[in-house]
C-alpha cells in the first residue's frame, strides 16, 4: 500500500478523535493508521477532558490531546466555547510543530475548517476538508441555530472553507451532491464510513452472554450509538411498547450515551417497558458483543432532510456483524437496505406494517439469516477499511488528486 518515496508529513485535525478501545466514531483512527502504515507521518490534534496538554503515540500516530472538554449534553454556548477553544489552542500547537506538507481536517464541527483557512493563509499549508455531516444545515434544521444573521454567517463560512480547500471528502452521495452544489468546481471525493471486518463479525447467540443480560433467544433488536436529539431512539421505544401490548417476548437493547439518555430511560420507565435493556457505552468489542445478541440492528435519525445524507458508523458496524437492518428513515441507508435486501423499514407512519414484517421474520429465521448474510457480503465487497484507506492515499498524494466518482455508490443504491 505504501508509496514511501512520496511520504508526507500530515497534520490530522479531529476534535473528537477516538480509538477502538474507547469506542464511538473511530474512522479517523483507522484512516490515520492506514496513512502511517503506508509510510506517511501523521500527527493527530484532538481534544480531551484532561486538565493539561498530553501527548501519546497510538499505533504509530502521534496524538496531541488539548485540554478541551466536550459533551453532547453541553448547551449551545458551552459547545461553541469548546469549538473555539480547540481552534485557538490548535493554532498555538501547530506553530510549534515541524511544518507539514498537508493538513487533513474533518468535521464536525465546521469550526475545524477555521484551522484549514488559517493554515493556508498564514503558513501556506494546503488542506483537505472532510465533511462528515452537513453543518450548519443540521443544527439549523434541528432548531439549535435560529438567528438569521448567525445562519447567514455560518453558511458563508461553510462555503469559504469548501472553496479554499485543496479538495473535499464526502461521506455519502447526499453530502457529495451538496458539496457539488455549493462549490461546483471543487474536487470532491466520496469515501464513506466503512466496516471493520476484523473487529466486527457474525457471532452466534451464546448462552452465557444471553444469561448475563437476562435475555432469551426471542427476537431481539439492538441500537448501538449516540442517544441525542437527532437519533430518534424514542421510535424504537414506540415499537417496544407495541410489541409488549401485543404479548410479544421481543427484546430491545439500547447501548450508548448522549443528551437524551435520561429522557429515554424515563419514557421506558413511565410506560413500564419490561423488555428494554439500557447498556452502558463501551468499546467496539463490547458493541460487537451486544450485536451478537441481536437479530436486527436499529438505525434511526430524526425526520429532517439533512439527516438523510448521513453515513452512520453504527450501520457499517452492523453490516460487518452480519445483522439484518431495521431503519426508520428514508435516505442513503434506506436505499442500500432496500437495494441489497438487508432488512426492513420502520417508518413512523408504517409501524403496523413493520410490526407485521417482524412477526413474519420471527416465524422465518432463515429469512433473517439471509438478510444478515447480505449485510456481511455488502461490507466485504464495498465497505472495507482497506478500500477507504487506499482511496484516501490516492487523494492526498501530489499528482493523484483527481476527481473521484461516486458512481460505484450510486450503483449500490440503484
Amino acid at each position: 500500500m505504501g508509496e514511501i518515496a512520496q511520504a508526507m508529513r500530515i497534520i490530522y485535525i479531529h476534535q473528537y478523535f477516538k480509538t477502538p478501545q474507547e469506542g464511538g466514531a473511530v474512522r479517523s483512527f483507522h484512516l490515520a493508521k492506514g496513512l502511517v502504515d503506508a509510510g506517511h507521518e501523521v500527527e493527530m490534534i484532538t481534544g480531551g477532558g484532561q486538565k493539561g496538554y498530553d501527548q501519546r503515540w497510538i499505533e504509530g500516530i502521534k496524538v496531541h490531546y488539548l485540554p478541551v472538554g466536550y459533551d453532547q449534553k453541553f448547551g449551545f454556548i458551552k459547545r461553541v466555547w469548546s469549538f473555539l477553544s480547540y481552534v485557538r489552542q490548535a493554532k498555538k500547537l501547530i506553530k510549534k510543530l515541524p511544518r507539514p506538507d498537508l493538513m487533513y481536517a474533518t468535521s464536525t464541527p465546521l469550526t475545524t475548517g477555521l484551522l484549514g483557512l488559517w493554515a493556508k493563509k498564514k503558513l501556506a499549508i494546503p488542506y483537505i476538508f472532510e465533511v462528515r455531516d452537513l453543518w450548519p444545515q443540521a443544527p439549523i434544521e434541528v432548531g439549535a441555530i435560529s438567528n438569521p444573521i448567525l445562519k447567514k454567517s455560518l453558511v458563508s463560512l461553510e462555503k469559504k472553507i469548501y472553496q479554499q480547500a485543496m479538495s473535499l471528502v464526502a461521506l455519502s452521495p447526499g453530502i457529495a451532491a451538496h458539496l457539488r452544489k455549493v462549490t461546483p468546481a471543487k474536487q470532491i471525493h466520496l469515501i464513506p464510513n466503512f466496516s471493520d471486518l476484523d473487529r466486527f463479525y457474525p457471532m452466534e447467540k451464546r448462552k452465557e452472554i444471553l444469561d448475563e443480560f437476562g435475555l432469551t433467544t426471542s427476537l431481539t433488536i439492538a441500537y448501538t450509538g449516540a442517544l441525542g436529539k437527532v437519533n430518534a431512539v424514542e421510535e424504537l421505544l414506540n415499537l417496544a411498547e407495541l410489541a409488549q401490548n401485543r404479548g410479544k417476548n421481543w427484546h430491545f437493547l439500547i447501548m450508548g450515551e448522549g443528551s437524551h439518555e435520561a429522557q429515554l430511560r424515563k419514557i421506558a420507565l413511565d410506560k413500564s417497558l419490561v423488555r428494554i435493556r439500557f447498556i452502558p457505552f463501551g468499546s467496539k468489542e463490547k458493541v460487537n458483543e451486544v450485536l451478537s445478541l441481536a437479530d436486527l440492528a436499529w438505525i434511526s435519525f430524526a425526520h429532517l432532510p439533512v439527516l438523510k445524507t448521513n453515513s452512520p458508523n453504527k450501520f457499517f458496524d452492523a453490516l460487518a456483524a452480519g445483522k439484518a437492518i431495521l431503519v426508520n428513515h428514508k435516505g442513503w441507508v434506506f436505499d442500500l437496505m432496500k437495494t441489497h435486501h438487508l432488512g426492513i423499514n420502520c417508518l413512523p407512519s408504517k409501524i403496523e406494517s413493520a410490526f407485521a414484517k417482524l412477526e413474519s421474520l420471527e416465524r422465518n429465521p432463515k429469512e433473517l439469516e439471509k438478510m444478515g448474510a447480505s449485510s456481511r457480503r455488502l461490507a466485504e465487497q464495498h465497505f472495507t477499511k482497506e478500500l477507504a484507506i487506499a482511496h484516501l492515499i490516492k487523494v492526498i498524494l501530489p499528482g493523484k488528486n483527481e476527481n473521484s466518482s461516486d458512481e460505484d455508490y450510486i450503483i449500490l443504491t440503484g
